[in-house]
């Protein structure tokens, strides 16, 4: 483990693994770099790129700091990407893709960007709809203690997963880790904000991008991908085939190589 100090003094702890040009994985919610795909993915990667995975503010062995701000994680970025050289490519998945996007919008030394799936709602009129004061109260749940509360509020109200499938999931043993994670999830949502497709930040990133999703995911996820890549100045887009919003880092990995590296 290695860590830099961002702009604020908050520790910021990372892995680095592989040689070549740098590459940042930027985790979603509930994620980690011991947990969820990032972990897996980073192995693919490394012998083609320097690969730094790393534990988001108020995540594993990163510090944090209050009062949250979304421009704190931009921080965090500049400071692993100063530590990178100076310079780096930026993956990001989930709200992960959308903290990728801020951080190129604001102007930070990145090289590429490759985003999976960042979870706008392009439509209001279709599909589920993110309750208007879902940071206020999940900020709440998580000052009282309510990690459980808090997750459920997350998956159930926020992201749109039914009931019955959040109940099997605390019988999976993934569920402490996801537990143990809540208290970031208040930023996830400062993050995504009113969830409302942010066309004139996005139409500022002059980055070249890839934005890609699977071909399974919801039509919420798909029309966002889709809205993302024809909005981008310098975009391509990607469907996976047979993937979900839950994708096989073994399909994913060939695809970001070949981006990254042509």
């Amino acid at each position: 483990m290695k860590t830099v100090i961002s702009k604020d003094g908050t520790r910021i702890a990372y892995d680095q693994t592989g040689n070549g040009p740098a590459l940042i994985l930027v985790d979603g919610a509930f994620c980690s770099r011991t947990f969820g795909p990032m972990p897996k993915l980073a192995p693919l990667l490394a012998p083609h790129f320097t690969v730094i995975a790393y534990d988001r503010r108020g995540r594993g062995d990163s510090g944090d700091a209050a009062p949250y701000a979304v421009e704190r994680e931009v921080e965090d970025l500049e400071a692993l990407i100063s530590a990178a050289g100076g310079s780096s490519s930026v993956f990001g998945m989930s709200s992960g893709a959308v903290l990728t996007l801020r951080a190129a919008a604001s102007g930070l030394k990145i090289n590429k960007i490759a985003l999976y799936e960042p979870p706008f709602v392009v439509n209001r009129k279709n599909g589920h709809q993110p309750p208007s004061d879902h940071t206020a109260h999940l900020t709440e749940l998580i000052a009282v203690g309510r990690r459980s509360d808090a997750v459920r509020y997350y998956l159930v109200k926020v992201m749109g997963m039914p009931a019955l499938f959040f109940h099997v999931m605390r019988l999976m043993p993934m569920w402490p880790k996801m537990k143990a994670i809540a208290s970031s999830l208040p930023y996830d949502s400062a993050i995504m904000g009113d969830f409302g497709f942010p066309a004139d930040l996005i139409s500022a990133v002059t980055t070249p991008a890839l934005v890609s999703g699977g071909a399974k995911s919801p039509a919420l996820l798909r029309e966002a991908v889709q809205a993302v890549a024809e909005t981008l100045p310098n975009a391509q887009r990607r469907v996976l085939a047979g993937q979900t919003h839950n994708v096989s880092v073994k399909v994913l990995a060939p695809v970001l190589i070949e981006f990254f590296k042509g």
